[in-house]
């Protein structure tokens, strides 16, 4: 029965003010005068609830109680267990079901711009201004330890059934690789760490630097060559990356930038930091620049070695012609405007060049397309 307007009945109901944990002990009666809900605390300081004002609480639990809020203070809570001011607060509360608008909206759109904002600088500004300064400074213990570190996830994350992808170490094609480097000068530069250069039994074709001086090719580089002068380019062009400390600074961003994103979005075991840093040392996306350096660096250790520089040249233009620009080495490349003249300077440097022999012998060039087998 809904009470009348003339005698409002008085009942005692729970009230959380959203202010504090305490549960306080009120009174409450309905003012159909004001239109409003007097909700008389313990001291006897009053609020008026209009009752336009009132909304329920969703997934309320017991159908026998009447949890209401208020748009005015939406943090609080009031219990109503009295059947009949239940009754009376259904009736005169025409807008008890809308949900409560949405306050301080344009504060919170400010805030949430202001953490993306925050995020972005982090990952794009200050973690990459971060990895060079550390880049510079890291000792080279730390380097190679970061290189070997690197290799073997790369060797988990390409396995088959759980078993990391195998080293090719023919002992005819390691001497053969070996030679290759002496060559070109990779055994004589001053780097305060020695090049290391490993072939991954895997059909990618692709070849990589990694930090603390490792050269990585995959076999499917060594299938796709048709003369061992131009795996000596690929393997010159990633010294230069090497000697410019390519590897560690992008390894050290991507590390760090990763590792931010994933605190952020719950991935505290670092599963996917660590897949993603797998795919960005394999696909490195190196600046225009840092190319640019890697290609003279490593036309000059060719032309030095009286080794066609040319070969660069037109090992990624078959990449290109074969594959696109969506795989293997030729996608790295071609995420670079200047690929083309970059084609072009190294045939270039290549001109003129007087050669009276290839990098290496057509035996040796044999045994280094079997180091896998």
């Amino acid at each position: 029965m809904i009470w009348a307007t003339s005698e409002p009945v008085t009942v005692f109901c729970d009230l959380a003010d959203g202010r504090s944990a305490a549960l306080a002990r009120v009174s409450v009666r309905v003012d159909a005068t004001a239109g409003a809900l007097v909700v008389t605390g313990p001291n006897g300081e009053a609020l008026n609830w209009p009752l336009s004002s009132l909304r329920t609480v969703p997934d309320q639990a017991n159908d026998a109680q009447l949890v209401l809020t208020t748009t005015d203070r939406a943090l609080a809570r009031l219990t109503v267990s009295d059947p009949g001011l239940i009754q009376t607060i259904r009736a005169r509360a025409s807008r008890l079901k809308e949900k409560p608008p949405v306050r301080g909206r344009a504060r919170v759109f400010g805030w949430a711009g202001a953490a993306v904002a925050s995020v972005f600088l982090i990952v794009f500004v200050l973690v990459p201004v971060m990895a060079d300064q550390l880049a510079r400074v890291l000792p080279p213990k730390g380097e190679e330890a970061l290189g070997t570190a690197t290799l073997e996830q790369i060797q988990s994350a390409l396995s088959e059934e759980f078993v990391p992808l195998d080293f090719c170490t023919a002992p005819r094609g390691m001497a053969a690789m070996d030679r290759m480097l002496d060559t070109i000068g990779g055994n004589d530069l001053d780097l305060p760490y020695p090049i290391t250069v490993s072939v991954l039994d895997h059909s990618m074709v692709n070849a990589f630097a990694l930090p603390g001086g490792q050269v990585v090719f995959f076999r499917g580089m060594l299938d796709t060559a048709e003369n061992p002068d131009e795996i000596a380019a690929v393997l010159a062009h990633e010294i230069g990356h090497v000697a410019a400390r390519d590897p560690t600074r992008i390894a050290l961003r991507s590390a760090g930038s990763l590792g931010v994103l994933g605190l952020l979005f719950g991935d505290f075991a670092g599963g996917a930091v660590v897949l993603f840093l797998v795919e960005q040392m394999i696909q490195a996306d190196y600046s225009r620049e840092a190319e640019a350096a890697a290609d003279a660096y490593g036309i000059t250790l060719l032309q030095d070695a009286d080794v066609d520089p040319g070969a660069l040249g037109d090992l990624f233009q078959k990449l290109l012609d074969e594959f696109g620009d969506a795989t293997g080495i030729a996608a790295h490349f071609m995420s670079h405007p200047a690929l083309g003249d970059r084609i072009e300077n190294a045939r270039a440097a290549g001109a003129g060049l007087a050669r009276t022999r290839q990098v290496i012998s057509d035996d040796d060039w044999t045994a280094l397309r079997a180091i896998c087998d």
